[in-house]
């Protein structure tokens, strides 16, 4: 068994997938702008405006937790290839990117639910409108974090391959009609590459412990 802590930084993916759960939980989703009045929708951020801004809160942390995921798997890719990588670069750049879509997709919300009953309903419409039509920055992040990651993995094996093309098919529809599928399944798919690379570090043997002083030679006995 590992030494040390070295399988807790791999869980921060798994802690991202939960945490993000939760935050969407916990805010709600905003009524239908195709199918309620602005007033409808104006009234719903105003009765739920706690929820709402703690449920974007919640995502930002998780968002966090997702860019400490990506340096750590940044650092395994790289390693598996044995010299810098530009996917294994792209895949951090990736979960950066979905990140901050993360915190914008919070962001519209928080907004709409702390001014809805400062401004006109009609904004508060526009903003949950602009809310159901942010996917783009959530499609590029995932996109760019798939197919990088997809990519390492097929060329340098540093997880199985069949997570690899799994990855790869993810990402190719991301920006699709039906993107949603690999938004969703990018997300499960991180929670078992940090399982996967926690089970790894705790089953290698020395992991995390620190390396350990040289003997020092006994002077030879006296005649």
């Amino acid at each position: 068994m590992g030494n040390g802590r070295s399988w807790v930084p791999p869980l921060t993916g798994l802690a991202f997938l939960i945490v993000v759960i939760v935050g969407f939980i916990v805010g709600g989703e905003p009524p239908d702008v195709d199918e309620n009045s602005a007033e409808e929708i104006a009234e719903w951020y105003i009765d739920n405006d706690s929820s709402i801004m703690d449920g974007a809160a919640i995502q930002t942390i998780g968002a966090t937790l997702l860019v400490f995921f990506g340096a750590y798997l940044w650092r395994v890719l790289r390693q598996a290839a044995g010299r810098a990588s530009a996917t294994a670069l792209a895949t951090f750049a990736g979960t950066a990117l979905l990140a901050v879509g993360i915190a914008l997709d919070g962001t519209i919300n928080f907004a709409a639910a702390d001014f809805a009953e400062d401004i006109d309903p009609t904004a508060v419409q526009a903003l949950a409108a602009f809310w159901q039509g942010d996917f783009l920055p959530l499609a590029l992040g995932t996109q760019v974090f798939l197919v990088a990651f997809g990519v390492s993995v097929i060329r340098f094996g540093a997880l199985p391959v069949w997570l690899g093309w799994i990855a790869v098919v993810l990402g190719v529809i991301a920006v699709t009609p039906i993107g949603w599928i690999a938004f969703l399944a990018g997300g499960i798919l991180i929670g078992v590459i940090s399982v996967i690379l926690a089970l790894r570090e705790r089953s290698t043997p020395g992991a995390g412990a620190p390396a350990s002083a040289p003997e020092t030679p006994l002077p030879p006995a006296a005649a």
